[in-house]
This record gives structure tokens, sequence and C-alpha cells, in this order.
């Protein structure tokens, strides 16, 4: 991870765009209407129905098949729901392809990393830059002033990764390796953002690290995180969804999420949970 020496600020994060959504100026970032997604007669989410305001920070926990990564499947059109509605601060994108719901503003990681392990820091996010900007299928040579370079600078701040901007990725250690997807998801202007398991394989500092670089996200970007370390979940977050058997079992802040009895039987106690 980062060294402990001190960080010069980075630079704002672009602020979205106003004008490209008619349904901008939702309260809603994220709103989910009866979605359920079958595979054969498997229901793997069954009529989900919540929402997200917009910058909000919210945690979606549940035991291992509770439909906590295929919903967030759904969300960004990975798989196509089976039924219900999804809505991107107030637009509807149920049929909408995964790089129109890039397009306004979502964004995700993956349990899995899914890096440019061959090519430096700074390329990888120079590369997620250039993939949300304009004239990113042209063939000219980039100029030095480009626009996807200079962000790319900036995002090497956010991510804490200024030091290694030149590192090759395969040589990362495996929570520096977190840190550059987040960078990268920090690309283009994003509205909202889907963690999925982030914490998942960090030692402890990482994980402490991992903490910070999720509480100093710009306030105008929310996030929903899906994550089996509650000791980060219920730190960076304001609510929370349990889900348990491809349902929303219920909503709560982390404190009353903690503390409830239901949860800890269902949750909780599966993974030998103690809360402090």
């Amino acid at each position: 991870m980062s060294a402990g020496g001190a960080f010069a600020p980075p630079a704002p994060l672009r602020q979205p765009d106003r004008t490209m959504s008619t349904g901008f100026n939702s309260a809603y970032a994220l709103e989910l209407d009866r979605v359920s997604r079958a595979f054969g007669a498997l229901r793997a989410i069954d009529e989900v129905t919540f929402s997200v305001a917009a910058g909000e920070r919210r945690a979606v926990i549940g035991s291992n098949g509770a439909g906590k990564t295929t919903l967030f499947n759904v969300v960004t059109g990975d798989f196509p729901a089976t039924g219900g509605r999804v809505r991107l601060f107030g637009e509807d994108v149920t049929e909408l392809a995964p790089h129109e719901r890039i397009r306004r503003g979502l964004r995700r990681t993956y349990q899995s990393s899914l890096l440019f392990r061959e090519l430096s820091v700074r390329d990888n996010l120079y590369l997620a830059a250039r993939g949300v900007a304009r004239g990113r299928f042209s063939l000219r040579r980039p100029a030095h002033d480009d626009g996807a370079r200079r962000a790319a600078e900036e995002l090497l701040s956010h991510a804490r990764l200024a030091h290694l901007a030149d590192t090759r990725v395969s040589e990362l250690a495996h929570g520096q390796q977190r840190q550059l997807e987040i960078g990268m998801a920090l690309a283009g202007a994003p509205r909202l953002i889907l963690f999925d398991e982030p914490a998942a394989g960090l030692s402890p500092g990482e994980r402490a690290e991992l903490v910070a670089l999720l509480t100093a996200l710009p306030r105008h970007i929310g996030f929903v995180i899906i994550e089996h370390d509650l000791e980060i979940a219920l730190r960076v977050v304001e609510k929370v969804t349990v889900m348990h058997n491809g349902r929303v079992l219920k909503h709560g802040t982390p404190h009353e999420i903690e503390n409830d009895a239901e949860v800890q039987a269902i949750y909780m106690g599966e993974h030998g949970y103690t809360h402090h």
C-alpha cells in the first residue's frame, strides 16, 4: 500500500455534466423496482426493491448465495433483468446495454482484478480515462496535453499511487492493485460506483488503507459496496441493506444492522463475526 508520507491534495474530480440526462435531478442515484433475475428455475434475485439516494454510501451484505453479485450484474446490465425495472438518476435503463449505463455515470469493480498486468499503473489509468472519453476510437496519436493524460495524473493522486506511477501492475501488492481498480473506476466523472468485495484478500494494513480511500471519495460520488468484511462495510457507509435467499431481508443504519439479532443469526453467525 502507499507509504506513510504525506500526499499533495489531488485535484478535484471532474463534476458530471448535468445536461447529459434529463433524469439527473432525481433524488435517487439508483432505484430498483421489483427486480428479479432467474436462471432457468432458479430465481437468484427475487423482486428486489430499494433506492439509493444521490451521493449516498450503501452496503449490501448477506451470506454466500444471497444474490448480491447477481444484483450488481443486473444493475450494470451484464445480466438483463427477467423482471422489474432499474432506474439510474430517474432514467429507466432496464433495457440499456452496459456501455450505455457507463455513459450515464455508472461504474463498477469486480471480485477478480481486471487490470492490464504488463502495463504501468499510469498506463492503466490512462486507458481507463481514455475509454470513457469522446474520440476514444480515434487512430490519431494523443497530444502531449491530451485530456486523458491529465486525468490519469489526477487519478494517480486520488488512488494514492503517485509514487508507483511507472511500476508494472504485475509488481504491485494485491492491495495496491485494489487501489488501482478504484482509481480506474473514478475515471470520467462517475456518479455511482458499485464495489464488489474490494477488501477480499487484503491484509489488516491494506484494509485500513482501503477505508481511508473510500471515505475520502468526493461526496458527489455515491457508492454501493458488497463486502463480507463487516469491519470495513459498516465503517464506510450510512445505510445497509441485508439480502437473504435472493430477497431483501431488511434495511438499517450500520449500528442497527450490527445489533440486529436476526441478521446476526443469518449472516454474522455464519462468518463468526462478533461486534465491538
